[in-house]
């Protein structure tokens, strides 16, 4: 019974976490098909992507009041079946519009789940370090999955719109889990705690917070520009574009178990400063390779690594340093949603650097200085105890 209690949260946590990113990757490779089928301009397709990253930003902050009158159970599965009816509706995607309404709504389903997952990790288990990494590998393979099986799938069923649409699957098959806890409890997990409230003001005004902000913010720059750029700049090098394309799944495949063992890692060897350092400096070795031009399989496999341990400690910290269920919510709020606006700059951040120069020397030596500073915050986070600013 109480190895059910265990998994059954589990599973709940990794088919959620499933469905927060193959509505954003499964476009990327159809892009083309997309824009061609819906006579859609580059920066109107840029959209697909912006507007679903600037949702999970700017909506995020909503998420505490909905668990807050629902429960974090209940908000989590409104939120999927918010993303599973978007995502289904790409199935009549016979215009713009329709692609843009869909990016919208999966992008503020989206926003409210990662929140208040960090908030029901926090309140089920005493342990949540491994449950974090299995959180982040979750998200990760669902881009994986999502960018991976896109064209295979719209070439099966003949339909761009079936291959996008049939995302929705994964949706169902997590209301399963999240729904029948509602039905069976009327008191579901609520983000109350022992507090009957925190003290926002006093959240938004704590170093600490603020640091921790910077840093997911700095990390979701880079781990978005890099995905959005790598091919492009490998193809600058002189490589195909099928060779390019292989780089970003390479990088892909060295994330998985960098976000799955860095968390648990930094768990048992308590000196998160070393975790987070390393692993921005493997980051900002493969940028250095990239510019000088050195080996680009090499360097997509250590910002791979780099990249995957920094997320999934981007996850970790806002826990770690809660004292309940309500501040995880909200501190993993406050993080994503600065976090999340920030990152959707950075693709555009590298556009305009490239067509300004003509290259991406400018742009990677940008990089490297965000990853420098990010060290410099990492430095100041990793000085401060848990719990130590409240």
């Amino acid at each position: 019974m109480k190895m059910k209690q265990t998994i059954l949260p589990i599973m709940a946590i990794i088919l959620a976490s499933l469905n927060l990113r193959p509505v954003i990757t499964s476009v990327s490779p159809l892009l083309g098909t997309i824009r061609e089928s819906l006579h859609m301009s580059a920066a109107s397709a840029s959209l697909l992507t912006s507007l679903a990253v600037l949702c999970m930003g700017l909506f995020a902050p909503i998420a505490l009041k909905l668990a807050n009158r629902w429960s974090i159970e209940r908000a989590i599965a409104y939120s999927l079946i918010l993303i599973g009816l978007a995502t289904t509706s790409r199935y009549f995607a016979y215009s713009a519009w329709v692609m843009h309404v869909t990016a919208l709504f999966a992008g503020i389903g989206i926003a409210i789940v990662g929140p208040l997952l960090s908030g029901f990790i926090k309140a089920k288990f005493a342990n949540p370090s491994r449950i974090v990494g299995i959180y982040s590998l979750a998200l990760v393979v669902g881009a994986a999955l999502g960018s991976g099986l896109s064209i295979p799938l719209s070439t099966i069923f003949h339909s761009w719109q079936i291959s996008a649409a049939s995302w929705a699957l994964l949706a169902i098959i997590a209301l399963f889990f999240w729904w029948k806890p509602i039905e069976r409890k009327t008191h579901s997990t609520s983000t109350t705690g022992n507090k009957n409230t925190i003290s926002i003001k006093q959240i938004l005004t704590s170093e600490k917070a603020w640091l921790l902000t910077g840093f997911f913010g700095l990390m979701a720059f880079m781990f978005y520009t890099i995905m959005a750029w790598l091919p492009p700049i490998a193809e600058q090098m002189g490589y195909s574009k099928h060779d390019a394309g292989m780089m970003l799944t390479l990088l892909t495949i060295a994330q998985m178990p960098a976000t799955f063992l860095v968390p648990i890692l930094n768990n048992r060897f308590q000196h998160r400063a070393v975790w987070l350092v390393a692993c921005s400096l493997l980051e900002l070795i493969g940028l250095s390779m990239l510019l000088f031009s050195i080996n680009p399989w090499l360097s997509s496999v250590l910002i791979g690594i780099g990249a995957g341990g920094l997320f999934s400690l981007g996850l970790t910290l806002p826990i770690d340093e809660a004292e309940d269920i309500q501040e995880a919510s909200f501190l993993a709020a406050m993080t994503q949603s600065v976090g999340f606006v920030f990152a959707a700059l950075g693709p555009l951040f590298v556009g305009l650097v490239r067509d300004y120069t003509g290259n991406f020397t400018a742009a990677i030596i940008g990089m490297m200085i965000i990853v420098i500073v990010m060290i410099m915050i990492q430095l100041k986070i990793g000085n401060q105890k848990p719990h130590a600013t409240h």
